[in-house]
Formats: C-alpha cells, structure tokens, sequence
C-alpha cells in the first residue's frame, strides 16, 4: 500500500465471539487471530484487500477507527499538529517492522496511522 491509502479498519466490540458470527454472516468476512495477535481477531472482506480487526471497546475506542498508511508516523503526526491536530496515542511497536500512532483532527475524528510491515498477511 501507498502512503495515503486506508490500510485497516478496527471495529470496537464488547463480545468478540458474536461480533464474529454477526460480522462473518453479515458480510461474508473471514475472521481468525493470527499468530501473534491472539485475543485480536481480524477480518478480511471477500476481496481480500479490505481488513481489519475486532477490537475491545473502552472508554477512549468506541467507534470504528481508520488507520492510514504512511510512510513516516513521525513526519505524519509533525504535519498533523501543526495542521491542528492533536497526539492521542504516540507512536507504538506492532512488530519489528511496523507501528501505529492515533491522532484526533480539529472537528474530533480518531485516526490511525500506520507505518512498515507486518506478518499478518
């Protein structure tokens, strides 16, 4: 993916086991945790492009939230502040070779971002 592109999709849930059955019925998602990532099942639409994970819901996620690819979390979230964002989660590790971080934009929208790779398919 390109930096820019909506990269994964997180669902906040309360049950994980029906928030499985209503989402793989719903719309035919493959959903299974993947080594590595256990009490975190993620999803994959039948195009297997679009993804996600299912995600417990807490007091500061309890919307859906969009995670971006970008080349440079660091750079991303400079820019975003002085945009008028804010920093709400700062950069984390996922693995070796990826991250994540979490901004808010000036009207309140949570966004992820996204940096580097991962084995998770």
């Amino acid at each position: 993916m390109a930096h820019g592109d909506i990269t994964h999709i997180d669902i906040p849930v309360t049950d994980m086991a029906r928030a499985q059955e209503f989402y793989s019925r719903l719309f035919g998602w493959n959903i299974a945790e993947i080594p590595g990532f256990e009490g975190y099942p993620m999803w994959q639409a039948p195009n297997k492009i679009s993804g996600g994970g299912l995600a417990p819901r807490s007091a500061d996620f309890d919307q859906p939230r969009s995670y971006v690819e970008v080349d440079s979390i660091d750079e991303t979230v400079a820019a975003a502040v002085d945009a008028g964002a804010t920093l709400a989660m700062a950069k984390q590790p996922i693995s070796e070779t990826s991250w994540w971080a979490v901004i808010v934009d000036p009207d309140g929208n949570s966004i992820g971002l996204y940096e580097g790779v991962t084995d998770a398919g």
